[in-house]
């Protein structure tokens, strides 16, 4: 006996694969959404509270009195460490997978240049500033002290900018793929 009526159909579309069998790739889009979004506003309040209670001078002030290390007590890598690489993946997957929706690719250019900006200006804040204050068992001279405060500072202000912008262009393009 043969089959009459239409040819049975080959192609599976995603609508067809998100039939509560499984997470759709519009929820896994916004997991990473979510954690992206947690990542970059715990990232913005960290640098933020790090900037009212001056982190740097404390350290600075401190050298003598701490052992020389970069996970030693004290240290702001300690508790960057676990959440910077959850927080950079999340974004990566998050924006990339924004793009490959068709969402608003201004909105993820934006949140793309300003997370980029934030993360190179740790590197470098990380580089002329923390490893000088937290490796070190001499400190440096007043002067010095100083000069690396003062650049913190206006370093760690336009990374908060970068970051905010970060914030809002991703929650921005989070909006234009619903």
């Amino acid at each position: 006996m043969t089959r009459s009526g239409p040819p049975a159909r080959l192609s599976v579309t995603i609508e067809d694969m998100s039939n509560d069998s499984g997470p759709s790739p519009g929820s896994a889009l916004q997991l990473w959404a979510a954690a992206a979004n947690l990542g970059e506003v715990c990232w913005f309040f960290g640098n933020f509270y790090e900037g009212i209670v001056d982190v740097p001078r404390l350290l600075s002030d401190a050298q003598q009195q701490r052992r020389p290390g970069l996970l030693t007590p004290g240290s702001p890598l300690r508790y960057y460490a676990p959440i910077a690489p959850v927080t950079i993946t999340a974004t990566t997957a998050a924006l990339s997978g924004i793009w490959r929706a068709g969402g608003d690719r201004r909105m993820v250019v934006a949140a793309t240049v300003s997370t980029a900006v934030a993360v190179a200006l740790t590197g470098y804040l990380v580089r002329t500033v923390n490893v000088r204050l937290l490796s070190n068992a001499t400190p440096p001279r007043a002067s010095e002290t100083e000069r690396m405060i003062k650049a913190w500072h206006r370093a760690n202000n336009v990374r908060l900018a970068a970051v905010a912008g970060a914030l809002f262009a991703l929650r921005r393009a989070v909006r234009s793929v619903r």
